[in-house]
């Protein structure tokens, strides 16, 4: 039973180290939070907002107020645990950054800002958003993750061959 459990330790450990390293930012972040998609826009565009933090198949009351657009309510979304919901910016709101918040049945409250760009100014090329895909890799991420793998591997190897020497004596 203890040689089983001492054989698992290292592939145990480089699946921990994989997983951590490959763990995607939606499911890191701090439960409660507010989305904003997209978090920058243009005036007449539709924003959809989402928060996990009303809890499972929750219902909130969005203020855009910033804004000048109306109250708007968010319902459970696709996920049983986020509430979402979407309103349009006004066509005559000024670009800035604008605060939109919820306040959920359940008394919690977020908060986040959506920046209003004036029109023609859409971004170009890669635009680092935090949530991958439209950015190259980060070298420093990918060498770090290398790093703790091959970490993972000597010291597998190390205790597997020590194991072993001493199995024979």
């Amino acid at each position: 039973m203890r040689t089983t459990a001492r054989l698992l330790v290292g592939p145990a450990l480089t699946a921990a180290c994989v997983g951590a390293t490959t763990l995607p930012a939606a499911y890191a972040a701090d439960p409660g939070t507010l989305t904003l998609t997209p978090s920058s826009t243009t005036a007449g565009a539709a924003v959809t907002v989402s928060t996990t933090g009303c809890g499972e198949r929750g219902h909130a009351t969005g203020d855009a107020e910033s804004l000048g657009a109306d109250e708007f309510d968010l319902a459970p979304g696709a996920r049983k645990d986020t509430a979402a919901g979407r309103f349009t910016v006004p066509e005559d709101t000024e670009p800035g950054t604008y605060t939109v918040s919820v306040l959920c049945d359940n008394g919690k409250k977020a908060a986040g800002d959506l920046v209003v760009r004036a029109h023609g100014h859409e971004p170009s090329g890669h635009v680092k958003t935090g949530v991958g895909g439209s950015v190259g890799p980060d070298t420093t991420q990918i060498t770090a993750g290398v790093a703790v793998l091959a970490a993972a591997a000597v010291g597998g190897t190390w205790f597997l061959r020590r194991r072993a020497s001493g199995a024979q004596g």
